[in-house]
């Protein structure tokens, strides 16, 4: 062949690359949000979601983490909105050829799933821990889709979907993709209906969803924080270079990361303990929970002064 021919065929190959990554981006609305892939270690990567209320920020406010293989990609979590996943997938094609074959859910909830659809509809293998049934099955799932489809429009939309996991873990397990070890912690429910964690053995990175909060106020919501609690005072840290959380930003001292969730949990717990032996009204209760959360979160005053009626809600806060 000779180098015109050559020259021909090369164009034709750039020209057919270009059009199906076209093609490939029109499937999702674009995502305008700043997203930046940052390193933790050797073969892991993730971006970090801001600080906000579950619709802020184009659905952005959770993290999503990429451990890279000689065979290929094991993606945790998949953000909130499909076009958040495919932004996502964009900056990882940016950094390795190698395709995501594994998408490892830490749990349940929308912030975490929306994005599945494009990893699966790329091929890959959806796992899951057991209990994600009661999240995905019950009327809460479809009812927050629907809400999603308006309050996130237009990048959730008619053509958002919820996926069911290809593999449910119901006890730790582990597994071997090309030069990297995964370990999976089953961990019953806690922060949701079914979580679990996962650490990259070769490089001591532990991503644990949404049990750790960093820098942030858990979400409790309907959790088992008693079961929760539990499993943080046993969370062994000895051979932890770095965590990455479900929401905040990754800890490169696991010890406090852990210690900041464990205290929340446990003064909650104990307020609401108090307000049931004393027969406090409920009222009472939370707003002494709040106040507890604006005294050790001081950007959480900042964040609701910023929302819609916010400084309102402050000014009506006795603490």
């Amino acid at each position: 062949m000779n180098d015109i021919n050559l020259k021909i065929v090369f164009v034709y190959l750039i020209l057919l690359c270009g059009l199906s990554s076209l093609v490939y981006a029109n499937n999702y609305p674009v995502s305008n949000v700043t997203m930046n892939l940052e390193k933790v270690s050797e073969h892991v990567y993730y971006v970090q979601g801001p600080a906000g209320v579950a619709t802020d920020n184009e659905g952005f406010i959770s993290n999503a983490v990429a451990v890279i293989s000689n065979k290929g990609i094991i993606v945790i979590d998949s953000l909130g909105t499909p076009s958040l996943a495919a932004l996502f997938l964009e900056k990882l094609k940016a950094i390795t050829v190698q395709p995501v074959v594994k998408v490892i859910v830490t749990h349940y909830h929308a912030d975490h799933i929306y994005g599945l659809q494009v990893f699966k509809e790329q091929g890959a293998s959806i796992i899951a821990p057991a209990g994600y049934s009661d999240y995905l099955e019950g009327p809460n799932a479809q009812q927050r889709l629907e809400e999603r489809r308006f309050s996130l429009e237009p990048w959730v939309n008619d053509d958002t979907y919820l996926v069911i996991p290809d593999e449910v873990i119901d006890k730790n397990t582990a597994f071997t993709l090309g030069d990297i070890d995964i370990e999976i912690n089953y961990l019953g429910s806690a922060h949701s209906d079914g979580d679990l964690t996962v650490f990259v053995k070769q490089d001591n990175v532990l991503i644990t969803g949404d049990i750790i909060f960093e820098g942030r106020v858990p979400f409790t919501g309907s959790a088992d924080t008693g079961h929760w609690l539990s499993l943080l005072e046993k969370l062994k840290t000895k051979n932890i270079v770095a965590l990455v959380p479900g929401h905040g930003g990754a800890a490169k001292d696991p010890n406090a990361a852990i210690q900041l969730t464990l205290r929340y949990l446990q003064q909650v717990r104990a307020i609401m303990k108090a307000a049931v032996d004393e027969l406090m009204p409920f009222a009472e209760a939370y707003e002494e929970a709040v106040c507890l959360n604006l005294k050790n979160y001081p950007l959480l005053t900042l964040l609701i002064a910023a929302m819609p009626m916010g400084s309102i809600y402050l000014s009506n806060v006795r603490c």
